[in-house]
């Protein structure tokens, strides 16, 4: 052992992640593997959000901005969430981060003392717990379930609130579930936050997703929520843009300025070329996310339909674009699924088990792949179950 690994600070966790090399070992070794795991767009970022970066480095518009971002990308943000999501944020409310991943940890770092318990919907993004654990805090997984379409339901919250339950983490639509908690409950939620006095952190990365039977509700945009709702939202998913590292945070204005030096001494400020490609994505034609949300319902629709047919349920997926798949009837727990399916069928998924899921019978699939190759990957599963069946 090294000497620096004798004096790791003991914020630093040695977290398992052999199954997850373990499967990109197997996939490297593989001819022709359909890969339905990952949650990155199969789709190029479009043509005018990538010439407004080009056009940023040509005019020498590369230097360090604002560590809050661009004037003008705040503001187009903060014109977007009022005019989309009801929530009335001045840019000044607003920073712009290098992807939500650093949103979360400068929320996290903003929020959580040592020993605060932070309430996060499960199965859940683990990144959450990585950042509350690195500041001190307590993550407490608040688990959904496939009977309730995964939404996160108060009476969970509620059970598990105890008196240092500091800040719940709502994520609608949900990664890995797609689950959209409907407007109703968002508002029993809210009225749950008040009464206990949580901070509410709003993981809206997804929330221009949404397909026919869900309806989004930003939480923040409810009476008495603003002032206790941090507003968390990206370009990743939703323009194709996982790799240009592009989020952002709203929050009340004293809040998110105490907040700015921290930003400062994470990153400076995010990639100035990407914050111009983010103020294209905002201001420019919404026409190619039209068309990248019709062929995700497309595919969206033909994976809901095989798979029942396959005998494999899931919680209706209202957003985003994962089915997190019931493999139960298989005889085989998530991970001994997915490794399966990886040696013998050559398609990759993941399973629950990486999403902080104690159950282990339900992986998460993605779909972010051309139909054709969705086709292919339940031909290919579909053989794999009937082989064990």
């Amino acid at each position: 052992m090294s000497v620096l690994s004798k004096r790791l600070s003991s914020r630093i966790v040695d977290e398992d992640v052999s199954f997850r090399t373990r499967m990109l070992e197997i996939a490297a070794g593989l001819d022709d593997v359909i890969a339905m795991g990952r949650g990155d767009p199969d789709f190029h970022t479009p043509p005018h959000i990538v010439a407004a970066a080009k056009r940023a480095i040509d005019r020498n518009e590369h230097h360090y901005t604002h560590p809050a971002g661009l004037p003008a990308l705040r503001e187009a943000i903060a014109d977007t969430l009022a005019r989309e999501n009801g929530l009335t944020y001045t840019p000044d409310e607003v920073i712009v981060t290098a992807g939500v991943q650093e949103s979360i940890m400068l929320t996290m770092l903003g929020l959580v003392d040592p020993g605060d318990e932070v309430l996060i919907t499960s199965p859940r993004f683990t990144t959450y717990d990585t950042a509350v654990g690195l500041c001190g805090g307590v993550p407490v997984p608040v688990p959904t379930f496939e009977r309730d379409d995964f939404a996160l339901l108060p009476a969970e919250i509620e059970a598990r609130l105890t008196p240092r339950s500091k800040a719940l983490v709502l994520v609608s639509p949900n990664n890995p579930t797609g689950a959209v908690t409907p407007p109703a409950v968002i508002q029993e939620i809210a009225a749950l936050a008040q009464q206990r006095d949580l901070i509410v952190v709003s993981d809206e990365i997804y929330a221009k997703l949404i397909y026919e039977g869900a309806e989004h509700l930003s939480v923040g945009s409810l009476p008495g929520m603003k002032a206790r709702t941090v507003t968390l939202g990206g370009f990743s998913k939703a323009y194709a843009m996982t790799g240009w590292r592009v989020g952002y945070l709203a929050a009340p204005e004293d809040f998110v300025r105490l907040l700015t030096e921290p930003r400062h001494t994470l990153s400076i400020n995010t990639s100035t070329p990407s914050q111009f490609a983010a103020l294209a994505a905002l201001t420019g034609p919404q026409d190619a996310v039209s068309e990248m949300l019709a062929e995700y319902a497309e595919r969206r629709g033909y994976l809901m339909r095989v798979l029942k047919e396959m005998g494999l349920s899931y919680g209706f997926p209202g957003g985003a674009f994962y089915i997190y798949t019931n493999i139960s009837s298989t005889g085989l727990r998530a991970p001994a699924f997915c490794e399966t399916l990886l040696r013998d069928g050559r398609v990759l998924l993941f399973p629950g088990s990486m999403f902080g899921d104690e159950d282990d019978v339900y992986v998460r699939i993605s779909y972010l792949q051309p139909l054709a190759r969705i086709e292919e990957a339940v031909e290919r599963m579909a053989q794999v179950i009937a082989v064990r069946a």
